[in-house]
Order: C-alpha cells, then structure tokens, then sequence
C-alpha cells in the first residue's frame, strides 16, 4: 500500500504541476455547464412568423392578435403577398409563414368555414413539429373563441382533462439536460484524461523507468487510475452543487447513492481509458481514439434525443453503453426520487462492465521495457 501511496503521490504533483490540466479539470466544467445547460435544449421559446393577410379585415386582425399575445411568438413581417413571406423563409427571417387568404371574413360570415394556410420551415424535423403544434393549438383557440361570439353560447366539452407532470412539473427543460452533462462531464475526466496520462509516459520516455522498477503491475495500474477516480469524484461534488446553485435542479433522492453509482461507472471509464493506453503510443492517437468511443456513447446515450425513440438495433447496440445506463441512474435519483432497488439493474451492468474492462485492459498492459 505504501507503494501505491507513492505513486498516487508522485501522479497528484504532477497534476498540479500542469496548468492547462488544472484549467481542464476545474474551469471546463463551468463553462460547459452554465453552455450546454441553456443551449443544449429542444424548447421552441419563440418562434418567426411572417404573417401574410391577404383579407386586412377585423376577424384577420383578431386572428394576428392571438399570436401576438403568445409568447411563444414573435411577428417578424406583415405583408400581403405569399411570394415576400416565401423569400422570408427562404433565407431564413421566419420559421412559418400564416396565409390569411382574400375573402377570410365574408366566407366565415357566409359559408361558415375557410381554410388558411401554415408554412412551416421543416429543416429541423422535431422543431418543426412543435412549431405546427403551437400554431394548431393557437387556431384552435382562436376558432372556439369565434364558435362562442357566434352562437353566444358556452361550448361544453364533453370529456374534460386535468394534467399532472411529475418530477419535472414546470417542464424546465435544464432539469433534464443538466444530469446528463454531469455524466459527460465525469467521463471526461476518468477515460479521456486518463488515458492521455499514462500514454504521456509512453511519449516522454519515464514509462521504461518505471517498468524496470519491482513496482508491480496491479500497484503502478492502481498509483495511475486512483488520482482520476478521485478527482472525477470531486468534479461530480463541484458539478452537483454548481447545479443546485446556479440551475436550482432538485436533488430529490440519495446524494450518498449518487456516489455509489459514479464510483462504479468511474471504473468503467478508466478501464476504457488504460485499454485505449494500451494500444496508443501517443496522446494524439489516445485524444483520437478516446474521441472516437465517446461522441458514439454520448450520441447514442439518451442525453439529447430519448433512446426508446431510437431504433431497435440502435436500442440493441445501447446494452453495451456505459454512458446510457449512468444517465439514466442520475436522472432518476435527482429527479424522481428512485432508490437502491431502482437502479439496481443499470448498477449491476456497469458493475459487469467495470470488471470485464479493468480485466482486459489491465491483462493487455505489459510491463516491459
């Protein structure tokens, strides 16, 4: 234990020793954190619109009002002419266009129905469907609103719905994106950094000194990682309270679990960091290499899209992603509250993962000049 100790020792002054590294570690996560929590996000908080009135009449106008009045919305052009709200979509000015066609008002006095038309700038599918979605509500708002002027009668709805949002009743978007930054951010720290810190001794050439020292292979593999699993351990301390404090994201459940679960999923990733240092002779080819492993896992791992909306082979290919299961466990035990039995499946395959990684990585390693 002693020589271990001695080489966590020798690993902490070196880290400290360099600047960037110190920066890495404890100024990147801020920065991605006050980022990434307010730009990572899939919320539509105002949309373009180019409204086209074609009719200029009272009920066009009361119509126009409605999206005024969101906000949700913001009127970029009035015109009347489909071709300039076109060119507005074209290059970008609005996101939709609504088409209040000639002769709005006589045909809703008359016949009773018109039809208006909506463009929407479908460039980005999920935003675009959202988009429709407040726009139809906002019509459909509109169009009960003029069914009452008209009859002068209440409209009684025959079902009747109350809605219940749990864990995420204001539907803050940050809630859900700032668990998964945390992850990412945790990952960093234990499988790129790492990883680039034994290859560094490969580079430099101490890694001959040390392989002809009768430091044993377990005790120079342990010296190595500990620091790491240390130090993520207290970036995900510093990221926690940056996100009560700054974010106000509820910690429903146990801060003590939370650990648990990140001491084990830090194995994870330094056991694919030293199995990257093993086969990479230089920091780029680990920088290389780890990046390669990490943009597939954060990709794939629930932190922006859902991974139920994912393909099934996707889904299949996801059992092997260590970053999906950690998500998960932080989302429910920040947000709902979920205890040990909760997450005991997702924890028993990191566990898995830990021992098959740290096993092949440390059987891979050789001890030789």
């Amino acid at each position: 234990m002693r020589t271990i100790g001695y080489i966590i020792r020798k690993e902490f002054i070196q880290l400290f020793r360099n600047k960037v590294m110190v920066r890495i570690i404890f100024v990147m996560p801020l920065l991605q954190m006050l980022v990434l929590a307010y730009t990572a996000t899939f919320e539509i908080r105002q949309i373009r619109l180019h409204v086209a009135d074609l009719d200029r009449s009272g009920t066009s106008r009361e119509l126009t009002g409605h999206f005024q009045g969101s906000p949700f919305y913001k009127i970029v052009n009035f015109s009347n002419a489909y071709k300039l709200a076109e060119q507005d979509i074209t290059d970008n000015s609005a996101h939709q266009v609504l088409m209040i066609p000639a002769g709005f008002e006589k045909e809703l006095a008359t016949a009773g129905s018109v039809r208006i038309q909506v463009v929407t700038n479908a460039i980005d599918g999920a935003a675009a469907a959202l988009m429709n979605a407040y726009t139809l509500s906002v019509i459909r708002e509109f169009n009960i609103n003029l069914l009452v002027e008209t009859s002068g009668q209440t409209i009684e709805q025959p079902i009747r719905t109350t809605r219940s949002f749990w864990y995420n009743p204001e539907l803050n978007y940050i809630n859900y994106m700032v668990p998964g930054i945390l992850v990412m951010l945790v990952t960093l720290i234990g499988m790129l950094l790492s990883g680039m810190n034994l290859v560094r001794e490969k580079e430099i050439g101490t890694i001959e000194q040390i392989n002809v020292t009768p430091i044993r292979k377990y005790q120079f593999i342990l010296g190595k990682l500990l620091p790491f699993w240390l130090v993520a351990l207290v970036e995900l301390a510093f990221g926690l309270m940056l996100a009560k404090m700054i974010f106000n994201i509820p910690i429903i459940g146990s801060v003590g679990l939370i650990f648990l679960s990140a001491a084990i999923f830090l194995l994870v990733a330094l056991g694919l960091g030293l199995l990257i240092s093993t086969k990479t002779n230089t920091q780029q080819q680990a920088m290389f290499l780890s990046w390669f492993f990490l943009v597939v896992f954060i990709l794939m791992s629930g932190l922006f899209t859902s991974v139920e909306n994912m393909p099934k082979w996707a889904q299949t290919i996801n059992y092997i992603n260590p970053i999906a299961y950690f998500i998960e466990i932080l989302r429910m035990i920040m947000l709902k509250g979920s205890g040990f039995m909760d997450i005991a499946r997702n924890l028993l395959a990191l566990g898995i993962y830990a021992v098959a990684s740290l096993s092949v990585a440390i059987w891979l390693y050789r001890k030789t000049t």
